[in-house]
């Protein structure tokens, strides 16, 4: 099934029914049983998070990666379409999520639900069980920055972070859960919800136009880009926004300034 990372309804709507395709709904439960596109899936987005102290935001071990993966019915021949009642950020993470673990046939459904039903495509309140696989999975690094790494590479001139929050969050004007604000060291500010050329349905702009955003904010697209928000939910977007522009190396901090904030051994600027 030859999807691209970003499709839209109408991509979607010709492989609905195939054998293989998995379309999986990320929203609200309650959002997901008043109306939800044919087949999708409910996933409790929860699921996405570690849930352990002293940073529950963290990727998932690769445990619970298997054992939500297998739930769902994921397989190696699997084609895995998400979206959310967000705007993208927990079907970006989603996506993250099954690329750290080497699945790479999935897809980002712009403008959700919404336009899809704008299109003028079916909905359904069905409960859509899953049929359980038994997928084991084993998460790499190399879509992942830590605090060690930031802390080596903030020295150096080879990353360049992303900062997906609030101005006022970036700027340490507004702190949220943390002991601390302020920004990471070098890091340059692009607001997640900038990546979208309208909010309803909330569209992400074209590759063209993110790359201009991403370098107008001070983005260097030739390193390596580290992005990251407050628990990497919002920056669950601007990774698929990299990745949709042409980035060819991009890693999400998943402890985000949750964990950058409340450490006392990492530097911040205002």
């Amino acid at each position: 099934m030859l999807l691209p990372l970003v499709i839209n309804p109408a991509q979607l709507s010709s492989v609905i029914g195939k054998e293989d395709l998995i379309v999986l709904d990320l929203s609200s439960h309650d959002n997901y049983s008043l109306q939800h596109i044919q087949g999708a899936i409910w996933v409790d987005a929860n699921r996405l998070l570690r849930g352990t102290a002293p940073v529950a935001n963290k990727l998932p071990s690769d445990q619970q990666l298997s054992e939500l993966f297998s739930d769902i019915g994921i397989t190696h021949r699997s084609h895995v379409v998400v979206y959310d009642d967000q705007n993208g950020p927990l079907a970006g993470r989603f996506i993250w999520s099954m690329h750290c673990v080497g699945l790479t046939n999935t897809s980002f459904l712009n403008g959700h639900l919404s336009a899809w039903t704008t299109a003028g495509y079916a909905t359904e309140q069905t409960n859509n069980p899953a049929i359980p696989s038994s997928l084991t999975v084993s998460a790499s690094s190399e879509l992942i920055a830590d605090k060690e790494y930031l802390l080596t590479h903030i020295k150096t001139s080879d990353i360049s972070i992303w900062d997906a929050r609030s101005h006022a969050e970036y700027t340490g004007e507004r702190i949220v859960n943390a002991a601390k604000g302020g920004h990471i060291p070098g890091a340059q500010w692009l607001e997640w919800t900038d990546t979208l050329i309208q909010q309803e349905p909330p569209v992400l702009a074209s590759p063209e136009t993110l790359m201009k955003m991403i370098m107008s904010a001070g983005i260097d697209p030739e390193k390596t880009v580290i992005t990251h928000c407050q628990t990497h939910r919002r920056s669950g977007l601007t990774y698929i926004a990299a990745l949709h522009a042409g980035l060819k190396k991009i890693k999400c901090y998943d402890g985000s300034w949750f964990e950058w904030g409340n450490a006392e051994d990492t530097p911040v600027e205002i």
